[in-house]
């Protein structure tokens, strides 16, 4: 980085849409003897506030503010105070030939586009009204000109800047003038991916994946430590919707493995429309059901695996209430992510410090990316709804009514657990879980081996096709009736002749849910 004599601070633009700590901050210049030039609300604040010397900047252009205030920093009298490069003699003849100042501080943030953009039902209009014009202008002509101009994008750094100028009798380091730039780009940078990205995706939007991947989103948290403690992770988050934007009401700090571990509890509680509750280990559901009250379902979630249940995440898909918060109070659990919890709720779980407690607003899932060596793989989220209508019967036989109930239940558990992956199921109730497995049949036998409640009359979900005839074979040792899966194996045909030799009813969905 070449070195070389700032010079002082002498006149600075203040124009800001977040004006926190801006009135400080302009005192602070002011008592220094920095002239102070402003634009719409911020010069009314700060005008109020008793600011001087203070210009208007359509005073100084002799140009009044137009378009709905589309226009007033774009004019040259601005421009050429930020741009102009003080130690070339050509750019400070031009400047006093047209009567314009040097601009030696610009302190500009943005339009808030990203409030407006989270709003699912923002019109297009809203959209374009919203995007910042002057403002990267402004930002970017400072930054390009930063050996001569400070830009000052965040007010975290306002209390910085003024001990440096105070310091250093009115002027700034290049070091400090470099910092401010690079931040400067960075935000500009990131406010065109936010823009680019929500007008992407108003229709038509062509196809599901970007030709170009463009992931950017603030550093929201450090973590303790990763998966393991010699790794080193953080959250990065621009949202509030989903488990990146909840509100953590109490608790011990989150860790990465909480984190994903409700992630796939929040995911998995958003497949029911009925009252329910779910119970994570290691992002595997060890319980779930569905029940008349919410506490009646963590009742039968939790009974499924009380074992593993101990040190697990919960998720629910309603207010956590007194008598479900005193059910969870029965035993060890790491975090909870619910819509929100009871004033009853809240003081019975109080007694539990070291309990997270998560309130997350729903949102609709995006891109699904995970990193791999040298790249990343992204996807559409896996939100295909299943339809009765749409299963076909393979067997002899069909499921009873209380049967097609629990293959319902069973085919959206299924869908969340690790492949090989094999669910048992009832009523609205997982009886066991066989998850991760090398083979399929090796989930159903670790599925049975595991089970606490009886597995006679259960059904099983397969979240793909059965490819021997053994898994359903060793399922039926158990006492199951029924079978759900998505069929397409080239042995189809021995595991439904399997089926009805054991009179087994077995649905095929033509749909796989794998989960790696």
């Amino acid at each position: 980085m070449p070195q070389h004599s700032p010079p002082v601070v002498r006149r600075a633009l203040l124009s800001v849409t977040n004006k926190i700590g801006i009135v400080e901050f302009a005192r602070g210049l002011s008592s220094t003897g920095i002239e102070i030039l402003s634009t719409g609300g911020t010069y009314r604040l700060l005008k109020e506030s008793g600011i001087a010397p203070l210009t208007e900047v359509a005073e100084a252009t002799g140009f009044p503010e137009m378009l709905d205030g589309r226009v007033k920093t774009l004019h040259p009298v601005i421009a050429g105070g930020i741009l102009a490069v003080r130690s070339n003699p050509e750019h400070m003849r031009a400047l006093a030939a047209q009567a314009i100042q040097p601009i030696d501080l610009v302190a500009v943030n943005l339009y808030d586009f990203a409030k407006v953009a989270a709003k699912k039902d923002a019109t297009l209009e809203e959209l374009i009204e919203n995007i910042d014009i002057g403002g990267p202008t402004m930002i970017r002509g400072a930054a390009k000109n930063w050996q001569d101009v400070a830009v000052v994008t965040s007010p975290e750094d306002y209390e910085a800047i003024l001990a440096e100028l105070r310091e250093r009798g009115g002027s700034l380091s290049s070091q400090t003038l470099w910092r401010l730039a690079k931040k400067a780009f960075e935000l500009t940078a990131g406010y065109d991916r936010a823009v680019s990205a929500r007008l992407a995706e108003i229709p038509p939007t062509g196809k599901a994946l970007p030709v170009n991947l463009d992931v950017h989103a603030p550093r929201k948290l450090v973590l303790r430590y990763g998966e393991n403690p010699h790794q080193s992770a953080a959250l990065y988050a621009s949202g509030v919707a989903g488990i990146a934007g909840a509100q953590q009401l109490q608790g011990k700090e989150l860790s990465y493995n909480n984190l994903v571990d409700l992630d796939a509890a929040w995911q998995l509680i958003g497949e029911f429309g009925q009252p329910a509750s779910a119970i994570i280990k290691h992002t595997n559901p060890c319980g779930c059901a569905e029940g008349s009250a919410l506490a009646d379902s963590y009742r039968r979630a939790f009974e499924a695996d009380p074992v593993s249940a101990y040190g697990g995440v919960l998720a629910f898909n309603r207010e956590v209430d007194a008598e479900t918060a005193q059910e969870i109070g029965k035993t060890f659990v790491e975090a909870i992510a619910a819509p929100g919890y009871s004033g009853e709720a809240r003081r019975v779980l109080e007694a539990k410090k070291n309990l997270r407690l998560l309130q997350v607003a729903p949102g609709s899932p995006g891109l699904v990316i995970k990193s791999i060596s040298g790249g990343f793989l992204a996807q559409t989220a896996d939100v295909h709804a299943f339809h009765k209508s749409d299963a076909r019967v393979k067997t002899e036989r069909a499921p009873t009514a209380e049967e097609w109930e629990a293959l319902e239940f069973a085919w959206k558990v299924v869908k969340h657990v690790k492949s090989n992956a094999i669910v048992y199921a009832r009523q609205h109730q997982t009886i066991s879980v066989g998850a991760g497995q090398m083979s399929r049949v090796d989930s159903v036998r670790i599925g049975a081996m595991k089970a606490v409640l009886p597995l006679k009359g259960a059904v099983v979900a397969s979240d793909a096709f059965f490819p021997f005839a053994d898994g359903v074979e060793e399922a039926a040792n158990h006492g199951v009736t029924a079978v759900i899966q998505p069929g397409g194996s080239v042995r189809d045909d021995e595991v439904i002749a399997a089926a009805n030799r054991l009179n087994l009813a077995m649905v095929f969905t033509g749909i796989r849910h794998f989960r790696h």
